[in-house]
């Protein structure tokens, strides 16, 4: 009796192990998913993208109304990196009429300047150069065309005379020039003759 009760422990035994033996070797279950498929992942999660930067607002001058790191506040309106503050223009109120330089006119969409008129810019040159007055050089233009073409026109014709008044040795830190295009006309009929009249380079001077 004794015998079949050891006989029955030793199979009960061996059974035992045979049993932890198989669950030993039985792969452990995980809890992540099968992965989803292609495209799937897109639909139920967002995409990770770094938000954009918020871009700066401009003030007037093109300076940017939120100080970059390391500064105090929006920088003043200038002319860019680089550029220099120009030096301070006399007021155009401060010149006046000068009965020794005459005006000089132009052929009509021309800024060039004719022989007879470059006989009157050297005289005006001559008389410049022994004073020491700024000089003010105004562009006209009759009233045909556009406003913005004319005051162009008329900003041309008055460079034009300042360079040939400082290729006459008179000096361009003398010469302020303004156009007014067709705005100023001092003749106001609406002929060839009258046009003739208003375009032209005036001259106005001021004592320093």
């Amino acid at each position: 009796m004794a015998s079949r009760c050891r006989n029955g422990i030793l199979v009960s035994l061996l059974i035992s192990v045979v049993v932890l033996a198989g669950c030993a070797k039985r792969p452990a279950m995980t809890a992540a998913s099968a992965p989803a498929p292609s495209g799937a992942a897109q639909a139920t999660a967002p995409p990770t993208t770094t938000p954009p930067a918020t871009a700066p607002s401009t003030s007037e001058g093109g300076t940017s109304a939120t100080a970059p790191p390391g500064t105090s506040g929006a920088q003043p309106p200038s002319g860019g990196a680089g550029t220099s503050t120009p030096a301070t223009r006399p007021a155009v109120s401060e010149f006046a009429a000068n009965p020794n330089l005459k005006d000089i006119y132009f052929d009509f969409d021309k800024y060039d300047i004719r022989p007879g008129d470059a006989k009157i810019l050297d005289s005006n040159a001559t008389w410049l150069k022994g004073n020491n007055n700024l000089v003010l050089i105004e562009g006209h233009c009759d009233e045909r065309g556009t406003n913005e073409y004319n005051l162009a026109l008329g900003e041309r014709r008055a460079k034009a005379t300042m360079n040939y008044l400082v290729s006459q040795g008179v000096q361009a830190g003398r010469i302020t020039i303004i156009s007014y295009g067709e705005e100023r006309p001092i003749c106001t009929e609406h002929n060839e003759a009258c046009w003739a009249k208003n375009r032209r380079a005036h001259f106005l001077t001021k004592a320093r």
